[in-house]
C-alpha cells in the first residue's frame, strides 16, 4: 500500500489562480446585478413616459404630455442625456433634477383626470428641444385631484 502512496504525484492546486477566477466572477456577478438594476429602473421610467396617462388617454394626447415632461440636460462630457419624466413622483423628479446638477422649482395644478400617483409630474419648464446645464431652474408642474 505504501508503495501505491510513494508512487502518486501529489496534485498541485494553483491558489493563486483559483483566487483570480473567484474574483473575476465576483465581478462579473455584481456588474450583472448592477446592469440589471440600471435596466429596470430605466425601463420603468420608459414605460411611464410612454405611457403619458392612463388607459383612456389618445395617443395624440399622450405624444403632447411626452414632449412636454421631456428634459434635454448638457453633460459634462459635452453630450446630452434624454430624461422622460412623464408621470413620476415629484420625489423621483426632484431627485432626477438634482442628480443632473439643477434646481427643481415645484408648483402644482389641480386636474380631474390627474394620474396615480397624485403628485405625477403633468410639464416641465424648460422642455425639449430646449437643453438645460447644470445650475439651471427647471419649472415642475405636477398635478392633484
Amino acid at each position: 500500500m505504501n508503495d501505491f502512496v510513494d508512487t502518486a504525484r501529489t496534485p498541485d492546486f494553483d491558489t493563486a489562480a483559483i483566487a483570480r477566477g473567484a474574483r473575476r466572477k465576483r465581478a462579473t456577478a455584481i456588474a450583472g446585478i448592477a446592469t440589471a438594476l440600471v435596466v429596470a429602473g430605466a425601463g420603468t421610467a420608459l414605460a411611464v413616459g410612454a405611457v403619458g396617462g392612463d388607459s383612456h388617454t389618445t395617443a395624440q394626447t399622450a405624444s403632447t404630455a411626452t414632449g412636454s415632461t421631456t428634459l434635454l440636460v448638457r453633460t459634462s462630457d459635452g453630450g446630452t442625456a434624454t430624461e422622460r419624466l412623464a408621470g413620476v413622483s415629484a420625489a423621483r423628479a426632484r431627485a432626477t433634477l438634482v442628480h443632473f446638477g439643477l434646481t427643481p422649482n415645484f408648483t402644482r395644478v389641480q386636474k380631474a383626470d390627474c394620474q396615480k400617483p397624485e403628485d405625477a409630474v403633468v410639464s416641465l419648464s424648460p422642455h425639449a428641444p430646449t437643453v438645460v446645464h447644470a445650475g439651471d431652474t427647471v419649472l415642475v408642474t405636477t398635478c392633484y385631484r
